[in-house]
């Protein structure tokens, strides 16, 4: 086969788009012309609304807002370290919370008995994992009964809508937004934080400005994966990847550390606000998953036809791998979450159709 179909590695960049990282020009004027619209999209006013470095510092702003330094927070059991981190950077303690194998999150059932167990809780995180919407109104209705917050952590469903017609993002008392690497607002890094209970404080936008690394990463990591993709064909990619990791024109995304004190680069809130508005009302989900048997094979005969299905969400309960043992993750309190780390893998929905029929005839020979 000669083209390579990529689920990850800034694919669903064009080639315009990878120019327009290059040379786009962000000023204080682009960082309030999102947040205007972010206040206005998700319900809040500009003094509740601040942009970040990436996510992670977001939704730790958000849960140090509203919520008091000790406070028990539920977050996935299927996720990112990321979340973990932001929930520590906030002095709160996370609860796992076991996922439904169908929309890879836990569902109220589930809350309902960490209630119990924990009857100290004070707020839930909402991922809605790769953009599939939760029943929004059955954690409404626990958070009324049992006096928690819900907030919505926005980078797997920026656009998506809950069943009842809302749109994610504008029914918590917080919102966090990723722009990062693969997200579905993709501006390589940087996030926002909108807090909709107004008697809060007001929160503001750090000082500082990024550091050059952060920029230069921000700027050429799209060039950097598309030569990576054409590298690929003659087999070089992962020596141009690993040169990249080891020399720091790169880093994996675990690793853009959570920082209150600064921005992502101004031109990252420009590309991102561009996204936001044209997002249609309801997008497909960034990507579809699939369980299957012997993944590693699946992987390799991939590979082998011309899809570069690895670096999917999320190959540990709580991603990434490296990471894994210092989460001290209970798996005999989430087996569902545990198997499916173990069977999953993740389709791209950015290619046309009939491009991944290949690909889908021969997951289909290892499907759970």
């Amino acid at each position: 086969m000669s083209k390579h179909y990529f689920l990850a590695q800034a694919s669903r960049f064009s080639a315009g788009e990878r120019l327009g990282h290059l040379f786009a020009v962000g000023t204080k004027k682009s960082q309030k012309a999102l947040c205007a619209h972010l206040a206005k999209r998700y319900g809040s006013d500009e003094a509740h609304v601040a942009v970040t470095k990436n996510g992670r510092t977001a939704l730790a702003i958000a849960l140090k807002t509203v919520l008091e330094p000790g406070s028990k927070v539920v977050m996935n059991g299927f996720t990112c370290h990321a979340v973990i981190e932001a929930i520590t950077a906030a002095k709160m303690t996370p609860i796992f919370a076991d996922i439904n194998p169908e929309t890879l999150h836990y569902d109220d059932k589930t809350l309902e008995k960490l209630l119990a167990k924990h009857p100290d809780i004070k707020g839930i995180i909402i991922q809605n994992t790769l953009g599939i919407p939760v029943d929004i109104a059955k954690f409404e209705k626990l958070a009324a009964k049992f006096n928690f917050q819900i907030f919505e952590d926005m980078a797997h469903c920026t656009g998506a809508h809950y069943k009842d017609g809302r749109e994610i993002g504008t029914v918590g008392v917080a919102t966090a937004l990723s722009f990062g690497k693969e997200k579905s607002i993709d501006a390589t890094t940087g996030g926002a934080v909108i807090i909709r209970d107004l008697h809060t404080p007001a929160i503001k936008t750090p000082t500082k400005g990024p550091k050059f690394s952060d920029l230069f990463r921000a700027r050429f990591y799209p060039s950097f994966c598309a030569f990576y993709r054409l590298l690929t064909k003659i087999k070089l990619g992962t020596l141009w990847m690993g040169f990249l990791l080891k020399t720091h024109q790169i880093e994996r995304s675990a690793n853009n550390k959570l920082d209150f004190s600064r921005r992502a680069p101004r031109f990252v809130y420009k590309l991102a606000l561009k996204q936001l508005e044209q997002l249609p009302k309801n997008p497909q989900p960034i990507r579809k998953f699939v369980l299957v048997n012997n993944r590693d094979e699946l992987l390799a005969k991939l590979k082998r036809n011309g899809y570069y299905f690895d670096g999917f969400w999320f190959e540990k309960p709580i991603a990434p791998e490296r990471l894994y043992k210092k989460v001290h993750f209970d798996e005999a309190a989430c087996p569902n979450a545990t198997r499916i780390a173990q069977e999953i893998i993740n389709i791209p929905t950015h290619y046309a159709e009939a491009d991944l029929k290949p690909a889908l005839k021969i997951i289909e020979g290892y499907k759970k």
